[in-house]
């Protein structure tokens, strides 16, 4: 299995805590552990000469005759992967889908096929290109100590992909990564720093073996360890440590769940638990139920978007941490409910479900084209009760003030507690990002409240972890805002999280819960007010 976030391969051990060797991402999106895993705990692999005992043939050893080319291989849909982030600011899973489907050329009278890829190769390429983003921070770290200048981005993003395999994975040979690496340096017409990336990858190896790759001190200097063992930007580590203290904070930072699995719910239109469950153990998919109920937890899921009964509109794909602040409206039929910042529609689709039909879901979005993806969304699950529209919900309607039943503000925030889809987040996000969403939140939030009806429900939520984007920005919004108060209703909660549950809000910890790391908050609009 794999090594996880960066001990060395050597015998030259990191001091810092080992991490499950579990796999974070899913279907066609998996750390290779049976293709390039890590040696069994307590497993020291020999070196020679800077590289692992068999990396290198032979002397006398008769070499393969090179053979003509097979098109792109594992590393390439790595590295292609990498690209998609890093230069399109693609989701990881999205990333990775689209390198192994390549985009249709302006010639082609067809779609193009998917790469014809083993399903070792595929689970190779998904692991090597996760353990470069996930690590990205440190790896460039580790890469900059052999650089005299950083290279151009196509140099520098594939040293990452070689280095991501001699830092954390034991079973791909040195000499094959960097072997590779020049090989697409070369493919990449950069004949001319063929030399370099050599020199780069080898020197890495020299000091990943002769153990000058520590990290800082843990106790020391807590904010720099943090930021380097697990990639987030040191900003981004002196608030974690800030909020929860330095123990917990290496618990937030350092989990991945045991097994990933893609979460769907069935359309409560169409079909109840029970049959759902039916429904799926004759489609032959592998599932577990989640903790809130009416989640389903498939693993191997492939791709489920594709599957028929997704787009007969059966059932919905929608995390766990997301339904429950859909949940958390308690709708009922009859209802009159906003989702304010409403794209993609998952939410505002289960709000709809559990209307029965009855009431309606006024779903906004302040871009046209996501607005098309609720209005598609809806049609698929044939809810007639969703009415999508482009609005900016921090503009307050005098027209629509407390007509609501409920409001559900899920708002745009930094995303910290779902960095498992989007792992660059954790290094790209800076301070001044985190205020600018926080006065987004605010002003929706302020917005929004004006349409709550006496004795109506506020919800607020948010995908992250930080304080400043949920408990204080809560705090903040009651000193306002003294018509509302906190709600204590939990019944909406599965009983497992209901101890977390406090002063009408609730903080979901990936490493404390296992699910997304959400913030959700019930405010009662006082009766009169």
């Amino acid at each position: 299995m794999d090594r996880r976030n960066g001990e060395r391969k050597s015998q030259h051990r990191q001091n810092a805590p080992r991490e499950s060797a579990s796999n974070p991402h899913g279907a066609g999106a998996h750390h290779a552990h049976s293709a390039a895993g890590k040696s069994g705990p307590g497993e020291k692999p020999a070196t020679t000469g800077g590289f692992h005992k068999g990396s290198k043939p032979a002397p006398n050893a008769r070499r393969p005759q090179p053979r003509a080319p097979q098109g792109p291989t594992a590393r390439d849909v790595a590295l292609d992967a990498l690209r998609y982030v890093s230069r399109d600011g693609a989701y990881a899973a999205q990333a990775l889908d689209r390198a192994l489907r390549p985009e249709p050329k302006p010639s082609d009278t067809k779609p193009p096929r998917e790469l014809r890829l083993s399903d070792v190769d595929r689970r190779l390429a998904a692991s090597i290109f996760y353990f470069a983003l996930e690590n990205r921070l440190r790896i460039e770290t580790c890469l900059a100590a052999r650089l005299k200048d950083r290279p151009e981005r196509e140099v520098m993003e594939i040293l990452c992909i070689a280095a991501a395999q001699i830092l954390f994975m034991d079973k791909i040979p040195d000499h094959a990564a960097v072997d590779e690496a020049v090989k697409q340096t070369r493919r990449a017409r950069r004949e001319n720093q063929t030399a370099l990336v050599n020199a780069v990858l080898r020197g890495l190896i020299r000091d990943r073996d002769e153990g000058k790759l520590a990290l800082p001190e843990r106790e020391a200097e807590p904010e720099a360890y943090i930021s380097q063992r697990y990639s987030f930007a040191l900003p981004l580590a002196k608030r974690l440590i800030d909020a929860y203290g330095l123990d917990e904070a290496e618990r937030i930072a350092a989990w991945s769940p045991d097994r990933r699995t893609e979460t769907v719910r069935p359309n409560r239109m169409r079909m109840t638990d029970a049959e759902f469950e039916t429904w799926l153990d004759a489609n032959k998919l592998e599932w577990s139920r989640g903790i809130v109920p009416g989640a389903y937890r498939i693993a191997n899921a492939g791709r489920l978007a594709s599957h028929a009964g997704y787009r007969a509109g059966l059932f919905s794909i929608q995390g766990e941490s997301s339904m429950l602040a859909a949940l958390a409206v308690e709708a009922k039929p009859g209802m009159q409910i906003l989702d304010a910042c409403a794209a993609p529609g998952g939410k505002s689709c289960l709000i709809a479900e559990a209307m029965n039909g009855a009431g309606r879901v006024h779903a906004w979005d302040l871009h046209a084209h996501r607005v098309e993806l609720i209005r598609s969304a809806a049609r698929r699950l044939g809810l007639d009760n969703v009415r999508p529209a482009q609005r900016d919900a921090a503009r307050f309607n005098e027209s629509m003030a407390g007509m609501m039943d409920a409001a559900l503000v899920d708002a745009p925030c930094s995303g910290l507690g779902v960095t498992g889809d989007k792992p660059d987040i954790k290094y790209r996000l800076t301070g001044e990002g985190i205020e600018a969403l926080a006065e987004v939140q605010r002003g929706i939030l302020d917005a929004c409240a004006g349409y709550v009806r006496p004795g109506g429900l506020l919800v607020y939520s948010t995908c992250t972890i930080l304080p400043e984007e949920n408990g204080k920005q809560i705090d903040a919004f009651l000193a306002r805002h003294p018509e509302f108060a906190p709600d204590e209703g939990c019944a909406w909660l599965p009983e497992a999280l209901r101890g977390e549950w406090r002063d009408g809000r609730i903080q979901i910890l990936p490493s404390r819960d296992g699910l997304d790391g959400f913030f959700i908050a019930r405010l009662r609009r006082k009766a009169g007010a």
